[in-house]
């Protein structure tokens, strides 16, 4: 009895107790998931996608392995020289870690065109971002050569890649024996103890009925369950009470907020364009919407995927269902645009496009073609810029910039014809106001004497402020952020990822190791719909894999793959092979069914397993990977705030409306001058306003999602600045407040009140000594209180306040077993 106490105390006491030392001496805590093979894997995305390419077109031309000499006899090709030190008091290049102590993210900063040793022009802003948040963590590259040798990577054949496990059909799996077949409550549970039995561990046992509604709200509804739903469950003695709970946390509005939080996740979602003055993108919303609605809806994953690609093209059941078809096409609209004018980005635009894509859907790090033959996985350029193809030949929606600040070529949601009849005005007014701007910048830029230069330059102010005034007077139609279709065309090889140096043309179509698919003859657009149908083939054996992989992770916390964006060579092979075959066979055969997976996971015992240690298991597998126990997880950013918030009565369940951003003609924005806000809110945090470069600080400090990058597994930190803003964070004080109000009004007895407080936010009762402490507690607190000058008839309700600010920073409550 004496140690099962002891081990609750641990589990209830203060969250950030282990913080003190480190707030005395503000050193921080590493991050428990830092340096783990997802992590790698998303650094390494990141530089490919966005760092390689700065290097390559910006740096090495002057420091790179072609120039003879190097400029100021300085290379910058390869991680060695940027990590060396430099002598004489000089610092390193770069600092892992550190951008602020890293010589060329500070001559950067500075502006480098008075920096002789550097390219003689700045980088874009975007581009600066991109570098420092390359070094900020920790600068990883997939090797030591950070420019393409140009000699052709050498690759397997493709018969022999194809051998490669994740590679392989999907192939049906025979239940295994076991010793103790009576354990098992469905196949799962056969595949998970026959790997238990050929590793040495056995399972510990079953979690009581509190822990695993607990476990089951959370993990469904981002929620805790409230005391009636426990006293629900607790009285329910039939054999099938946790699968009834599951089904009513299915029906549940709130699960599809949870889990499409999942989703918007490796999405990147954003309420802002990411490009140097991140404009805000009032539709998103739409799209974030419409995720939540697919999944409350169980929407069949090929078709989820399938909108999300090809909606606009695709037959409508109605105009309804026309309107919600062309909103899910904002997954691909989604991509971040970069720098002052996007428009004349759009090459990093389409490889956001097919890096998100390829870690989303297919597990796959196809970003990483970009400049030059994948080093470790089989996927070339060519199968690359068969895919750029596809999106070049498509229309993304433009959010506005600093050069052209409206927005453009948004999806009607109205009838095309009406829309059409409203628009062609504007337009045309707008394309002419465009034109004008165009000709006095031609002109301008012709003048051969400074008057002459300085009145063409007057001239293009004015043609800029018209063609702004024009763009402010747009029709105010329905519109969603989506693409559609634009001029069809294959597209060349860009050699090392540069669009001014073409190079073959190639064919539109899928990478060859997965098929090779090429656009049929008789296919005359974009080429979107043919590749949403090789994408969802159950035939491509990366799709069910890479989707029942993630659910599996966000119900256990780590993925049978737990490199669940990579399945390639750089990612980890799964630990139960043969029951992820199993589950992507069971998808398909499900139609799809996402919440039919969800039955089956949560319905196996080793979901419903305790998160007791075991000294031998623990011997044998410290990591719990092969399931022994029930992994203890950390609520994540919105958990712990809707949490919060639920506990304390003032969470909003309704959806909200749109986000309060400013009229459209008041939008200036400029890369000094960017779009930021915060708005307060008492929704969900799936609801909450996101920006890509001015993150919301919440979200930052509890390990939020980047919404700069598809993110597949969120990292969990523990730092002093957590456990300040648990102890003094005006939100956690008006909450705490709110919470003592609603105790106080619930229940007349002192002790009644810290029962409910227990019971809503831990889901169970107090012990004794948990009452006798809070009864110290609170005693000591009114009594201080009473030199102060807070009325007699507020001490209690601030005395209170103060001991449910504790709960809230308790792993009890930060934490779900």
């Amino acid at each position: 009895m004496m140690d099962g106490l002891r081990m609750r105390r641990d589990r209830a006491g203060n969250f950030f107790r282990l913080l003190a030392m480190a707030l005395c001496s503000c050193a921080l805590i590493t991050p428990v998931a830092r340096g783990s093979a997802e992590e790698r894997a998303v650094a390494i995305a990141f530089f490919e996608l966005h760092v390689r390419p700065t290097l390559i077109g910006r740096c090495f031309s002057c420091h790179g392995p072609t120039a003879q000499p190097p400029r100021g006899n300085l290379r910058l090709d390869t991680r060695a020289v940027l990590l060396a030190a430099r002598g004489a008091g000089k610092p390193a290049l770069i600092v892992p870690g550190d951008p602020d102590k890293s010589e060329i993210v500070i001559l950067l900063r500075h502006g480098i065109e008075d920096v002789n040793a550097l390219p003689a022009h700045r980088l874009t802003a975007d581009q600066l971002v991109d570098i420092e948040t390359w070094v900020r963590r920790d600068a990883i590259t997939p090797d030591d050569n950070l420019a393409p040798s140009g000699a052709p990577v050498p690759h397997p054949d493709l018969s022999a890649a194809r051998k490669f496990w994740s590679l392989r059909p999907v192939q049906e799996q025979p239940l295994p024996a076991v010793h103790l077949p009576a354990w098992s409550q469905n196949p799962i549970d056969r595949f998970v103890l026959a790997k238990m039995q050929e590793k040495g561990v056995h399972p510990v046992a079953a979690a009581d009925k509190r822990t695993l509604l607990r476990r089951a709200t959370f993990d469904l509804t981002g929620l805790p369950p409230t005391p009636e739903e426990i006293i629900a469950f607790l009285a329910d003695t039939s054999p099938d009470a946790f699968a009834h709970v599951i089904d009513r946390l299915l029906a549940s509005p709130r699960y599809g907020e949870r889990w499409g939080r999942h989703w918007l996740d490796v999405a990147h979602y954003s309420d802002t364009a990411g490009e140097d003055a991140d404009f805000p993108i009032p539709e998103a919303a739409r799209y974030r919407d419409w995720v939540i609605d697919a999944f409350n809806q169980d929407k069949p994953y090929e078709q989820f995927v399938k909108e999300q690609i090809v909606g606009d093209l695709m037959p409508a059941r109605d105009e309804a269902d026309r309107r919600q078809k062309i909103i899910a096409t904002g997954y691909l609209a989604m991509s971040r645009r970069f720098g002052v004018a996007p428009e004349h980005e759009m090459q990093l635009t389409i490889a956001d496009t097919i890096d998100t894509l390829g870690r989303s859907v297919l597990g796959a790090t196809l970003g990483c073609a970009r400049c030059h033959d994948h080093k470790f996985d089989p996927f070339s350029m060519r199968d690359y810029y068969a895919l750029y193809g596809i999106f070049e030949s498509t229309n993304y929606a433009f959010p506005g910039s600093e050069e052209r600040p409206f927005q453009i070529g948004f999806a009607p949601l109205i009838d095309p014809a009406k829309a059409s009849e409203v628009l062609k005005p504007y337009e045309a007014s707008l394309a002419a106001a465009e034109a004008d701007v165009r000709r006095t910048f031609d002109a301008r830029a012709k003048a051969t004497d400074a008057p002459t230069y300085q009145r063409l330059t007057g001239e293009w102010e004015r043609a800029k402020n018209h063609r702004n005034d024009v763009s402010h007077h747009a029709p105010v139609i329905e519109a969603a952020y989506g693409v559609s279709e634009g001029t069809p065309h294959d597209a060349c090889i860009q050699k090392r990822g540069e669009p001014g140096d073409p190079g073959d043309s190639i064919a539109r179509g899928f990478p060859e190791v997965l098929g090779g698919q090429r656009l049929p003859p008789d296919e005359h657009g974009s080429g979107r719909l043919p590749l949403s149908n090789w994408l969802t083939d159950p035939a491509n054996p990366l799709f069910a894999r890479v989707m029942v992989n993630r659910i599996w992770q966000y119900h256990f916390g780590k993925g049978i793959v737990q490199t669940p964006s990579d399945f390639g060579n750089r990612g980890k092979p799964p630990t139960h092979p043969e029951l992820l075959d199993f589950l992507a066979k069971r998808f398909v055969d499900s139609g799809w069914s996402i919440k039919a997976m969800h039955r089956l996971v949560m319905t196996s015992q080793a979901y419903q397993l305790s998160a007791t240690d075991d000294a031998a298991n623990t011997q044998a597998d410290a990591a719990d990977d092969f399931l022994w126990q029930f992994r203890r997880q950390r609520l994540d950013a919105e958990e712990i705030r809707d949490a919060i918030l639920a506990v304390s009565g003032n969470l909003d369940l309704s959806r909200p409306g749109p986000h309060p951003f400013p009229p459209r003609d008041g939008w200036h924005f400029t890369q000094h001058a960017a779009f930021a806000a915060i708005y307060p809110s008492m929704h969900r945090g799936v609801y909450v306003m996101q920006q890509r470069i001015k993150r919301h600080p919440f979200f930052v400090l509890f390990d939020g999602a980047d919404p700069n990058l598809s993110t597949a597994e969120r990292s969990v930190s523990v730092t002093p600045l957590q456990a300040l803003f648990m102890m003094n964070d005006p939100f956690v004080e008006e909450e705490s407040m709110a919470f003592a109000g609603r105790l106080r009004t619930a229940r007349d007895t002192q002790d009644g009140q810290i029962e409910l407080a227990y019971e809503l936010a831990y889901g169970r009762p107090p012990e004794a000594d948990e009452y006798s402490e809070a009864r110290a507690y609170l005693a000591q607190y009114v009594q201080k209180l009473a030199a102060t000058n807070i009325p007699a008839g507020k001490r209690e309700t601030a005395a209170l306040a103060s001991h449910l600010r504790s709960i809230f920073s308790s792993n009890e409550f930060l934490f779900v077993e």
